[in-house]
């Protein structure tokens, strides 16, 4: 996807690009601390500013850093047994062993973002609640809400009533593209493409791997 970036850029310069990932960069496949590291060397990656969001899944592998116990295993069960392993580490260790195969990238994980506004634009991982101001929104809702969200037909954030919001988390086939809201997962994690979307003033263009 990278790549493809990359080569779109070369093919359609702009004048100030941004490159924004939406959260779930562990968990699951085999790979997490590879994707952390990447996206932790910035704009070195593709020579363009970004900004990584935090998704649920980084939030469930704070939590468990922080808390251990109930909620490492809670994370375990979700794809946190597959992220120890890519950093070398046994999903059977101590939380205290956990930090330490981590200590690298846990600055950058702690430092993500949990949403990014630009132009007409709200990019979040998994959505906003309606009815409620920006700066109002829950945590949680920013990282796990599907409903009421999905569900909502209106105008969603009423201090910016025509802001559209672009967003990960619940997967579809394709590109979720309704009145205010802009779904981009399309279930990679579950053998579906990975998606991106290439937002240009008032068009809208995706890019699949």
């Amino acid at each position: 996807m990278h790549e493809q970036i990359a080569e779109d850029l070369q093919e359609s310069p702009v004048e100030r690009p941004l490159l924004l990932h939406l959260g779930d960069y562990v968990d699951r496949g085999p790979n997490s601390a590879d994707v952390v590291r990447r996206l932790a060397a910035g704009p070195a990656l593709l020579g363009v500013p970004m900004v990584c969001l935090r998704g649920n899944h980084e939030q469930m592998l704070l939590d468990a850093l922080e808390h251990g116990s109930d909620v490492g295993a809670h994370w375990l069960r979700n794809g946190g047994d597959a992220a120890l392993k890519s950093w070398g580490s046994s999903g059977y260790q101590s939380v205290e062993e956990w930090r330490a195969a981590l200590s690298a990238e846990l600055p950058f994980l702690r430092g993500l973002a949990l949403h990014h506004r630009v132009d007409g634009y709200v990019f979040v991982h998994a959505g906003l609640r309606p009815g409620i101001m920006l700066s109002q929104q829950s945590e949680e809702d920013l990282l796990w809400i599907r409903e009421d969200f999905l569900s909502h037909t209106g105008p969603i954030l009423p201090d910016a009533p025509g802001m559209a919001v672009v967003h990960g988390h619940t997967p579809r086939k394709w590109p979720d593209c309704l009145g205010q809201r802009v779904g981009l997962d399309t279930g990679a994690v579950a053998g579906g493409v990975l998606t991106c979307g290439v937002f240009e003033n008032q068009s809208l263009r995706f890019l699949t791997a």
